[in-house]
């Protein structure tokens, strides 16, 4: 009896010397965190409560806000504004997100190298990413102004074609907001492939070409395969950049209507600042706000949903 007591009082004696220490450290690591956590708290946390709040009010930046319930919501879900700026927004979304990472993963497989000619080429796609937004929606602005000064209709009028007014035809609306996200996405998302390209050990290319594995061969069962986290990565980012396209609509149709001509160019986001900032709708347009992160964040689940059944699947 006394050998358990001798031999069970050390340890506890040992325990309770011990929890000072963990507690010591958690206490640095709480302490190391805590710049972070204010600012989190003060300009993420509480602006997302605020916001929700807000969507339950009919607030207009005038008057006290007045509590309404749901009727922001059951209102958004009526308004054909609304429906049409998540149609136009599908749409680009849509399309530059499988647009961009197809035309990425081509890019970094033939600019993988170490080449000087690979670096310069990989330098070159990557400029957009780091370019001023605003500046470069100017430019593409005046690459595809209506009138012959534009230089899309000035290179259109060498070769005989009449001008074409881009900003102002209902249907060219999307693809030229297409070609722009496209233009300055591909880049960066390049960059990411590379990466995950050169991270794929050279000794699977090499026993699949022993084997008679031609090209398409190594892409589909080799490549593909073992870039899948990437692509999820890839897909994911894009999914929520695009839905979050303001900048273009902004810059392009300024000094018309937020949307362009029809509202051919209305995306969920613009229609947001629309409200809320131009019509002073600013309940609506927190509930329009949450509807969209809520939109975001059940398609990117989705995304890592599949990316994860397909990576089980292979196993």
């Amino acid at each position: 009896m006394s050998s358990t007591t001798s031999l069970s009082t050390p340890t506890r004696v040992q325990k309770a010397r011990a929890r000072p220490g963990r507690r010591d450290r958690h206490g640095a690591g709480l302490l190391m965190l805590a710049p972070f956590i204010v600012v989190f708290g003060v300009f993420v946390a509480w602006p997302l409560v605020q916001s929700l709040y807000l969507s339950l009010t009919d607030a207009n930046g005038i008057n006290p806000p007045r509590f309404v319930g749901l009727e922001n919501f059951t209102h958004m879900l009526s308004e054909e504004r609304f429906r049409h700026a998540m149609t136009n927004t599908a749409v680009l979304v849509a399309a530059s997100v499988t647009i961009t990472t197809a035309l990425a993963l081509v890019l970094a497989m033939a600019f993988r190298g170490q080449r000087l000619s690979d670096r310069v080429m990989r330098t070159v796609f990557f400029l957009p990413s780091v370019t001023s937004s605003i500046a470069a929606m100017l430019t593409w602005r005046w690459i595809f102004a209506n009138d012959t000064s534009g230089l899309a209709n000035t290179v259109a009028g060498w070769i005989g074609v009449e001008p074409t007014r881009w900003l102002a035809s209902p249907s060219l609306t999307i693809p030229v907001m297409v070609v722009i996200w496209v233009w300055g996405a591909v880049g960066y998302q390049m960059v990411i492939f590379v990466a995950g390209l050169n991270a794929i050990p050279e000794a699977y290319y090499e026993a699949a070409r022993v084997d008679g594995a031609n090209a398409w061969q190594r892409f589909r069962h080799i490549t593909v395969p073992q870039l899948r986290p990437v692509t999820g990565y890839v897909v994911i980012t894009s999914l929520i950049a695009a839905f979050q396209t303001f900048e273009v609509v902004y810059v392009m149709f300024h000094g018309t209507s937020i949307g362009g001509v029809q509202d051919s160019g209305l995306l969920i986001v613009p229609y947001l600042y629309d409200m809320g900032f131009n019509k002073f709708q600013l309940g609506y347009a927190s509930a329009v706000a949450l509807a969209l992160f809520v939109i975001i964040f059940v398609v990117s689940m989705l995304q890592l949903r599949l990316s994860r059944s397909a990576d089980e699947e292979q196993r």
